[in-house]
């Protein structure tokens, strides 16, 4: 990851991959996949065969052709063959590639959350449910390197999974995992008043928070994530007794496709477009009448064809004085 530092006082993402580590294969923008590097692995995928032993001692962000391009590998030729880049496994490439045990939140979501929940360097943050681990690992780069994130979820092997995705990816020093029904059992005693915020994914999130308000210190901040309406509706009764300034948000997210494309049409709608302002030339007929034809290059801009649409609700509250 990039929160955590090699011996040298180095970024991950900032020193040169080796042996063990996690890297993101990005193949392009809707293809990426996570690869643990290792002497004499072999990744296999319709650009070539790409060797890891030609990735170790590279820095994180190398482009890498394939060893079947003719003196690709370490030597770096083209020849001809594809390539792939080399990504240090940040929590936004983390969050495209990690294995889905459980429904995850996504970045538009992520951010709002950070940001809402005020998470500076040395915060501490308590999390149910762990899930895949997606958002456990942005909350560890934002409170890193002093503070800490203990994450709790009610399915042993899934935070068994999670642990070793976080020591895989160096996280161990700033992540806690911990098996509890939080909803059931509320939060361990030993986090009395010590949490700068609480971030809840539950199915019935009502039921924790009288624990999360013993938990956090004054005026923190609770987020409760969930997909109904309903949920909020209980979330929001329930945080009324002792929080105040209660928001809920929905994030939709609308993607654009960029591409280079061409047009042939008499009319060129310019607001579609950005780029140089079409030319006229005069194009013959069959019949030998000249009609003025505008032909362009440009770049063509518009909403993709798949959005994600409704992912859940947020709803932040601060504790009250």
């Amino acid at each position: 990851m990039m929160v955590p530092l090699d011996p040298a006082g180095k970024p991950t993402s900032q020193r040169r991959i080796a042996e063990g580590d996690t890297v993101v294969v990005y193949e392009r923008h809707d293809a990426m996949r996570a690869v643990a590097v290792r002497a004499g692995g072999v990744l296999q995928n319709r650009f070539g065969v790409f060797r890891h032993d030609d990735w170790l001692g590279r820095p994180f962000g190398s482009k890498v052709y394939s060893s079947a391009a003719g003196g690709g590998g370490r030597g770096g030729g083209k020849a001809g063959g594809g390539f792939v880049h080399l990504l240090a496994p940040t929590p936004e490439l983390w969050t495209l590639v990690l294995s889905h045990r459980t429904q995850i939140l996504y970045i538009a979501d992520i951010s709002l959350v950070v940001s809402y929940l005020e998470l500076v360097p040395g915060c501490v943050v308590l999390e149910s449910g762990t899930g895949s681990g997606s958002l456990t690992t942005s909350l560890a780069r934002s409170v890193a390197p002093h503070g800490r994130v203990h994450t709790f979820d009610f399915h042993e092997q899934r935070a068994a999974s999670a642990r070793e995705d976080f020591e895989r990816n160096g996280l161990s020093s700033l992540i806690t995992v911990n098996v509890r029904d939080i909803q059931g059992e509320g939060f361990p005693e030993e986090h009395r008043g010590a949490a700068d915020a609480v971030f809840l994914d539950l199915p019935q999130p009502w039921l924790a928070i009288p624990s999360v308000s013993l938990m956090l210190k004054q005026d923190g901040v609770l987020c409760s994530f969930s997909p109904c309406i309903e949920q909020v509706q209980r979330a929001c009764e329930a945080m009324r007794s002792c929080f105040t300034d209660i928001r809920t948000f929905e994030i939709l997210l609308r993607t654009y496709e960029v591409r280079d494309g061409a047009l042939n049409n008499a009319t060129v709608n310019e607001d579609a477009t950005v780029g140089p302002r079409p030319q006229k030339r005069k194009k013959n007929t069959s019949s030998g009448e000249n009609l003025d034809c505008i032909q362009k290059t440009s770049v063509l801009v518009r909403p993709a064809s798949t959005a994600k649409g409704h992912t859940g609700y947020l709803t932040f509250a601060r504790l009250r004085v």
